[in-house]
């Protein structure tokens, strides 16, 4: 697959997505915790808004702590720009060659997928990630290290993707569709019915 093309794909379905929201759900909560979907789409936008030195400069006031310096900026950005704005500026970057510091074109497809679905899955939004977005994502998010970031514990958890032929870990089945995994692994508690097995509970949020 073409790492680029996808992710100047997921972007362009996704911006078309928001261009379409009514404006009351963009102050909904997703599923990044204490994000609504503003801050998640001004998140998503940084990159393109943001000069390297004003990111630095960022980072500076924020302790050289990049979650925090992140948080002040979705949270500004969500007030300084209109909904319409996010989405048109998400639109207008489809094809932009960022990527993470120190990652490849796969962080970027990540960032823009796991995000993405931040925002439809919290809001009930019927999209599901083509299976190949999906499935170049899974093996390096099921890796120690990514699962240490992210604060997750599959001891005793295998998972089973139930759209696709993937699976990872060892232990009582969890079960559910591979962009659902996927949001498991990235720290996500997603809504009740989304994952099924023993360990569904330990994914998904409290009611």
């Amino acid at each position: 697959m073409d790492v680029r093309a996808a992710t100047a794909a997921e972007r362009g379905e996704l911006a078309s997505l928001l261009a379409d929201l009514p404006a009351d759900r963009w102050d909904e909560p997703t599923l990044c915790a204490g994000w609504r979907v503003r801050e998640v789409v001004a998140h998503m936008t940084m990159p393109y808004r943001l000069s390297l030195p004003r990111v630095a400069l960022g980072m500076v006031r924020a302790g050289g702590r990049f979650n925090r310096f992140a948080d002040r900026d979705a949270r500004a950005a969500a007030v300084a720009h209109s909904p319409g704005e996010l989405a048109a500026l998400l639109a207008a970057n489809v094809d932009h060659p960022w990527t993470p510091p120190g990652s490849g074109p796969e962080a970027a497809l990540a960032h823009d997928v796991i995000h993405g679905l931040d925002v439809t899955v919290a809001l009930g939004l019927d999209r599901r990630v083509p299976p190949e977005r999906v499935e170049v994502l899974l093996t390096d998010a099921a890796r120690p290290r990514a699962l240490k970031y992210f604060g997750v514990d599959l001891d005793g958890v295998e998972l089973r993707a139930d759209d696709l032929s993937w699976s990872s870990g060892a232990g009582a089945p969890l079960t559910g569709a591979a962009q659902d995994l996927l949001l498991a692994l990235s720290g996500r508690r997603l809504p009740a019915g989304h994952l099924r097995g023993e360990p569904a509970a330990r994914f998904t949020a409290a009611s």
